[in-house]
């Protein structure tokens, strides 16, 4: 099955480090691209700007990036569908984490909600190391402060389970049926309605078991035209 997407639709990944992001983002847009799907993968400019500088960055330079991450986002909307390898969010719950600083929350947030599908990648791969990342012990915190984010916000996500192709197929199955749910409202006459997806009833909630309970529930759902997801 092949999602409906109009051009300019963002489908987001958020997550902490080492939790599949890239792999995902790549995976998702070989895939909308084989069904014929104009799509565009923006990467993430927090890493790019590491790299280049050979340094992270200090708390007077993380705005910037997270203009920049936006910036790009925003560009490539305008010739089709993004998937976005993190957004601006992302730098917010970083600067928040290492220099308490949330003063990037509203700007990042703002341009999240223009985003259609949030995808939040879970902890329950690996931690594979490199010279750019803090270390295992930071994921659970920046976890935690996404979905914190998120659901202060009011702003609907899918969490993402498994590994290698269980975990494309899982998000290829929440983007059809968040991109089913919009559909869903414009039948119904809502034409300004946003696509709707989903979250746990308690932010900080962690449980593989509980999150993978929740989710194969709301596929089931998705399947059973009177237990429709968009109700979530």
């Amino acid at each position: 099955m092949t999602p409906a997407l109009p051009a300019g639709c963002v489908i987001a990944l958020l997550g902490a480090e080492s939790t599949g992001k890239t792999e995902l983002a790549r995976a998702l847009v070989q895939r909308l691209r084989e069904r014929g799907i104009a799509a565009t993968l923006v990467t993430e400019y927090l890493r790019e700007w590491c790299e280049r500088e050979g340094r992270t960055p200090r708390p007077d330079e993380q705005r910037a990036i997270a203009d920049e991450q936006t910036r790009r986002i925003d560009a490539a909307a305008a010739s089709g569908v993004v998937v976005a390898d993190t957004t601006a969010l992302m730098t917010a719950v970083y600067s928040e984490q290492l220099f308490g600083d949330t003063s990037l929350y509203a700007d990042a947030l703002s341009a999240q909600r223009r985003y259609a599908i949030t995808l939040l990648t879970a902890l329950d791969i690996p931690w594979v190391a490199d010279a750019m990342r803090d270390g295992d012990h930071a994921r659970e915190p920046t976890d935690t402060l996404v979905r914190a984010a998120l659901s202060g916000a009011g702003l609907s996500f899918a969490v993402v389970h498994g590994s290698g192709g269980e975990r494309l197929s899982n998000a290829w199955n929440a983007i059809i049926s968040i991109a089913g749910s919009e559909g869903q409202a414009r039948a119904r006459g809502r034409g300004d309605a946003k696509p709707t997806s989903w979250s746990w009833p308690c932010e900080k909630c962690s449980d593989p078991e509980c999150e993978h309970r929740l989710f194969s529930d709301l596929l089931g759902r998705r399947d059973n035209p009177s237990n429709p997801s968009s109700e979530i």
